[in-house]
């Protein structure tokens, strides 16, 4: 099954939609509204807000499946991996109050017609925001499904018109030492880099977010914008991100080069290929029963195969882990 775009929802813009996205980035104190049209899915896991609202339509994506409990704010909020804030789940949600989200920019480099720089603000109205329910599994063996805000990365890529000799893209996140206190550690070879195959930035599912439940990102989940790519294994979704570079050859990524034994480029969710460590057979949905709380089996791709499985014909996915 190919998905096409036409199959996510339909796209209208915004009234004054400039006008809003001015006053969305100059308040973080704004109460948090429900997403268009999702009020009664989140009534559960919402809470009194305290970051600006991100009002979109909600899509039906096949593979988003509506039975998916939604993870608590919480536990999404509060249970990350941001090693530019320390590397226990809980630090970045306690370390990331130090990350500076305006003024924002990214740029746009390598192999295409329309190199440039880009600010937050016409990033964000770049094209009509949408709410996905994507399940996020990580390589630990601990899974979330989330309501995200944003728009297919495609529309980014067709505005910026790849060349014909590009093949990947690098996606290069922020590096402060004096913003990130775990910048400069050995963890890492920073700034913390991650790519993916044109085919797959390309794919509809691949979503370039700026928000969740309704409300722009908080700092610990990568604000002001992140990846999050729900058939690959989280750290693939980069986080705050501040540049995007097209390429021929496959780009270095953070964890293949810290340990390439255990993290590979594609980084698929895989559960019949372990990690060297531990078994990738199973998960535990965070906030489900608690740590010791029964496991629940964990779906190829993420539950997305039907999605993306033809991007990887012929690929030995056992070798291109």
């Amino acid at each position: 099954m190919k998905l096409q775009s036409s199959d996510i929802t339909p796209r209208e813009w915004l009234q004054s939609r400039r006008g809003a996205l001015r006053h969305l980035l100059a308040s973080t104190s704004a109460l948090a509204l429900p997403s268009f049209g999702a009020a009664q899915a989140l009534a559960p896991t919402q809470r009194p807000g305290k970051l600006a609202p991100l009002p979109a339509k909600t899509s039906l994506l096949p593979g988003a499946q509506a039975m998916d409990k939604l993870t608590a704010y919480k536990d999404a909020s509060g249970y990350n991996n941001f090693y530019e804030f320390g590397t226990d789940k809980s630090d970045p949600a306690a370390n990331a109050h130090t990350l500076k989200t305006t003024p924002w920019t990214v740029d746009i480099e390598g192999l295409v017609k329309k190199p440039g720089r880009w600010a937050l603000e016409d990033l964000l109205a770049l094209s009509p925001m949408e709410e996905r329910i994507y399940r996020l599994r990580c390589v630990e063996g601990w899974s979330m499904v989330i309501p995200w805000v944003g728009y297919s990365l495609a529309e980014l890529i067709k505005r910026v018109e790849p060349l014909g000799s590009a093949k990947y893209v690098e996606f290069v996140t922020l590096a402060d030492p004096k913003t990130m206190p775990f910048v400069g550690s050995r963890t890492l070879d920073w700034p913390y880099t991650e790519g993916l195959r044109l085919d797959e930035a390309m794919h509809p599912l691949t979503l370039l977010a700026f928000g969740m439940y309704g409300e722009i990102l908080p700092n610990q989940n990568g604000a002001p914008l992140r990846l999050v790519v729900p058939w690959k294994y989280g750290f693939k979704s980069a986080k705050s991100i501040v540049k995007i570079r097209f390429s021929e050859r496959q780009p270095a990524t953070a964890w293949n080069k810290a340990a390439p034994q255990e993290y590979g480029f594609y980084s698929n969710v895989n559960p019949e290929v372990d990690h060297p460590r531990w078994s990738q057979a199973t998960e535990r949905r965070l906030g489900e029963d608690g740590i010791f709380g029964k496991k629940r089996k964990t779906l190829m791709f993420n539950g997305y195969q039907a999605q993306v499985g033809q991007l990887y014909a012929g690929l030995d996915l056992k070798k291109f882990y």
